[in-house]
């Protein structure tokens, strides 16, 4: 972590210096009449993007919420690889590590076949597999997350808070003005119910669930359809004779249906869904009128000869499944969107939704946020053209609808009945051999984006064939040169909106002046063409835009810092201040050598530029300038100097 860039400061690092340009939130102050970018709903999913444009004082943002105040309990609990990798970069990563419930073990129950009423333990599967990632899959509250967000909102420059007890109830969009084109109804849910205000949007972001006003409002709707499955779900303190109890639990009964288990934090608290009545085509789950009483007199029939003996219900709910998603994320109607550019989204569940038995709905929701977040802020900065915030629906509606499909099937095999859930070629249950087909998916670790002019033709990969384009970022470790320490390369990267350009160094390659580190630093820093003299602002630190970091394949003592180009060690900040943590070498202690792990060409080297969000938009060799230059030139609008 780095600070005291701008001088020394004593109290919390995290706790940015407030801007003077930034809301006055006394108790009576009005809401504002105008916006950059207003976000509808404090879920996980608008905060995410909140957290994101909280860091520019230059981009107005607001979220506004029906509820009162921030949630404490229920909802969502899962939290997969790849949003642990993106919880790093906003800081808080290692705090949920600590809190919460570390998921390593699934295991699998199945009727018993001596006694098929009772059930039986037939298989365990390692939840992540080995070196799929840094970061584990966990589970925790997800008020908790929303508190972790909120923070990292109100210890930003701009200290920005949510308006509570505010929703979106309409809006319009004026395709003629570029100003603040649209205007946002807002309606009171608190103190002042049914008053209304106008607030004008420069975008809005509709993550306000699936009854969205926001999607309502551009025409969209969810098509798909659904389970007619009832289940309910309660996180409860209780004592059980249910040997697996703290590792997360897939159980089919015989004719009773499923229940799964999921440890949470704390060491006490679980958390079980458990699959109740089949619903009638034209029946909803609410006609039941379900209780309590039913999750836990459910669960005990699916699990006997254990039952469990619940002291303390701490939340639960009653849903039944469903499978859709929107034909669009954005405002614009299919046929316009070479003459017309969006200003509305939607994200979440307001435009795709499905069963929470994979544990993906939050997780891919936040990615839909942290997808679109860094574009945002570059179109509003003035670096990019409205344009690229097409490649949002692009981008996100393809891995909407991946999950669907595949949460469709998921859904179909665990409420399948338990003789129809057995292969025909072997006796492994069909549902425990989709789960580990899944093991990258649930992960988050699926996600490819196409080539399109964020992600770049695969012409040069087999120059880095573990780090594969359209994908994520696959960190390992290595040693930083200035001090010796030990880290995950990937851990660089914060939620700053920023590109990566990570170059990997040939062999013999020290960066000395002359080698082809050294000569793609000088580039970068000084050539007229190079994206970081045309896009980067006279007032910013030179790595605004783009960070270059440099690996090595010598070990930190038989390298020379005083060699290293002044792009690796550059002065930042008001006081011109030497950044010494750009530069790191093979990990020589034993936890891995990047450059066998990921497949990085050792006498060649190459250089890997990854987007804001952390997936890989090219691979490149280290003299690539001219595509380089060409591959943020179709993005990034140079900046007057």
């Amino acid at each position: 972590m780095q600070y005291y860039v701008d001088g020394f400061r004593g109290g919390d690092p995290d706790i940015k210096n407030a801007t003077a340009k930034r809301r006055d939130r006394s108790e009576f102050a009005p809401l504002p009449e105008k916006v950059d970018v207003l976000i509808a709903g404090c879920g996980p999913t608008g905060l995410c993007l909140a957290a994101q444009l909280s860091q520019f004082p230059e981009i107005d943002t607001m979220i506004v919420d029906p509820t009162p105040g921030p949630i404490e309990k229920g909802k969502a609990d899962g939290i997969n690889t790849r949003t642990m990798e993106m919880f790093q970069a906003f800081g808080f990563a290692d705090k949920i590590k600590r809190e919460s419930y570390w998921v390593n073990q699934t295991n699998f129950w199945m009727p018993d076949p001596e006694k098929p009423a009772n059930i039986k333990r037939i298989g365990r599967v390692q939840d992540v597999a080995d070196d799929s990632s840094e970061m584990p899959h966990i589970l925790i509250n997800q008020a908790r997350i929303h508190e972790l967000f909120l923070e990292v909102m109100k210890n930003s420059q701009t200290r920005l808070e949510p308006d509570y007890s505010w929703s979106i109830v309409d809006l319009e969009v004026d395709t003629t003005t570029d100003e603040y084109p649209v205007t946002v109804t807002l309606e009171n849910s608190g103190i002042n119910a049914g008053e209304r205000k106008t607030v004008r949007a420069n975008y809005v972001v509709g993550c306000d669930g699936a009854r969205s006003n926001v999607r309502k409002a551009i025409g969209g709707e969810l098509h798909g359809d659904a389970a007619h499955q009832a289940w309910g779900v309660m996180d409860i303190l209780a004592n059980t004779d249910f040997p697996d109890v703290r590792q997360k639990c897939l159980i089919t009964s015989a004719h009773e249906g499923n229940v799964l288990i999921l440890p949470r934090e704390g060491g006490y608290l679980f958390r079980m869904y458990v699959e109740l009545d089949k619903l009638n085509p034209d029946e909803r789950v609410a006609n039941r009128n379900f209780k309590v009483d039913d999750l836990i007199a459910g669960a005990n029939r699916i699990m006997q000869p254990y039952s469990i003996d619940v002291k303390e219900v701490a939340w639960w709910s009653i849903y039944e499944i469903g499978h859709r998603m929107t034909d669009r994320f954005d405002d614009v109607p299919e046929g316009e969107t070479a003459s017309r550019n969006p200003r509305v989204f939607t994200a979440g569940d307001a435009c795709h939704t499905h069963s929470p038995k994979a544990g993906q709905g939050m997780n891919v929701s936040m990615q839909d946020t942290f997808n679109l977040g860094w574009k945002l802020a570059h179109v509003l900065q003035g670096r990019a053209n409205p344009a690229l915030l097409h490649s949002y629906s692009a981008e996100r509606w393809a891995e909407a609808k991946r999950l669907v499909d595949t949460d469709h099937e998921w859904a179909r095999i665990m409420s399948a009945p338990a003789g129809e859930s057995v292969l025909d070629n072997g006796d492994e249950p069909r549902f425990m051999r989709q789960f580990k087909a899944n093991l990258e998916f649930t992960g988050g670790l699926a996600v490819k984006y196409g080539e399109s002019a964020l992600v770049g033709p695969a012409t040069h990969q087999a120059l880095a064939k573990g780090e594969e384009i359209g994908r994520r970022f696959h960190s390992a470790p290595v040693v930083r040169l200035a001090d010796a320490k030990q880290m995950q390369l990937g851990h660089v990267a914060e939620a700053d909106t920023r590109w990566r350009i990570y170059a990997f160094a040939g062999k013999n390659d020290s960066s000395a002046p002359g080698s082809a580190v050294h000569k793609l630093a000088d580039w970068l820093q000084n050539d007229l063409n190079s994206p970081v003299v045309k896009f980067t602002g006279k007032e910013e630190d030179i790595d605004g835009l783009i960070d270059l970091r440099a690996v090595f394949q010598q070990t930190f003592d038989q390298l020379a810092y005083e060699d290293m180009p002044a792009l690796l060690c550059p002065t930042k900040g008001k006081l011109g201040l030497q950044d010494h943590e750009k530069v790191f070498c093979v990990d020589h202690k034993g936890l891995g050598d990047i450059y066998d792990m990921r497949g990085i060409n050792r006498e060649q080297g190459c250089m890997i530029v990854v987007r804001p969000d952390q997936y890989i938009a090219q691979v490149l060799p280290l003299d690539s300038y001219k595509a380089l230059a060409d591959f943020f030139a179709a993005i990034y609008q140079p900046i007057a100097r």
